[in-house]
């Protein structure tokens, strides 16, 4: 595998530790791994066959908290998705860096990304990362037109955009990216999972990424090879119309609930009031004076 090319001479912007490439040098970067395989925070993640699958010039792309995944340092081409929140990088703002970068050492360690994708959030500074090398990137601007209003794009969702958009040589490969609550991991109602979902297996069809783990094939394409008199817009409006009805069903179900909780979602009210603000909420209480 050739060198990875520097990128000193290819910098956007260097200003206060924080350090943006232009969409050239971000190519020249990644171009020489044969896949960029964004790895989930799931258990739908099968290492065991990516390992095997894909070949020693794969770059490894892992989000945030990678214990969720990792259960010792990872031996491969790496690196570090750090997803900023209003207080700066997440993992630096709650002081977990070093917890998290001692999965990664060698020359096969690229380093940080620290990204931001929605203007509430703040960029941490390089010498913030335990001393690994930092890079950042905007997204902000990519995202804000596409994504629904109201809700947050997961780190996932509008790194693959990105990358897709970059046209690199390799191929991306989505692992894990089911959207699926576990029972050891949830996933956050701040993101629009539905629309992301979609998105993805569109491109997917498309050919421009692929998908391991959780959804390898449409379970709706027996449909279309049992009927193939049907249209497929006639499929898609039946499987539609039956989902409609059974969401119908379960917020029915949910309404129920809603109502025999009721008693105990106020005790839990009343008592959260006494509960110490999080250094977030006096971050923000501070920045508004």
């Amino acid at each position: 595998m050739e060198s990875i090319p520097s990128d000193i001479n290819t910098v956007a912007a260097t200003d206060g530790g924080l350090h943006f490439l232009t969409p050239e040098a971000w190519k020249a970067l990644l171009s020489p791994y044969s896949h960029i395989v964004l790895v989930a925070n799931s258990e739908a993640v099968d290492f065991e066959r990516l390992r095997s699958e894909l070949p020693e010039t794969a770059l490894y792309v892992f989000f945030n908290n990678v214990y969720k995944v990792l259960d010792e340092p990872f031996a491969g081409h790496a690196v570090l998705v750090a997803r900023s929140g209003v207080m700066g990088a997440n993992i630096v703002h709650r002081r977990e860096a070093a917890d998290v970068l001692r999965f990664f050492a060698g020359d096969d360690f690229m380093g940080v990304v620290n990204l931001r994708v929605s203007p509430e959030e703040n960029f941490s500074e390089e010498s913030r990362f335990n001393g690994a090398r930092a890079r950042h990137l905007d997204l902000t601007q990519m995202i804000g037109d596409l994504y629904p209003t109201g809700k947050i794009a997961t780190s996932g969702f509008a790194l693959a955009l990105w990358l897709a958009e970059l046209q690199l040589p390799g191929k991306i490969l989505l692992a894990g990216f089911s959207a699926k609550r576990s029972e050891k991991w949830k996933v956050f109602d701040v993101h629009d999972w539905t629309f992301e979902q979609i998105f993805l297996r569109l491109f997917a069809r498309m050919g421009t990424i692929s998908m391991m783990g959780g959804v390898d094939t449409s379970p709706y394409a027996a449909l279309a090879k049992r009927f193939p008199q049907v249209p497929p817009i006639e499929i898609a409006m039946t499987a539609a119309e039956v989902l409609s009805e059974r969401l119908h069903n379960a917020n029915s179900q949910i309404d129920r609930l809603m109502s025999v909780t009721k008693s105990i979602r106020a005790v839990e009210g009343f008592f959260r009031r006494f509960k110490p603000k999080t250094r977030k909420q006096r971050f923000l209480e501070k920045s508004k004076e």
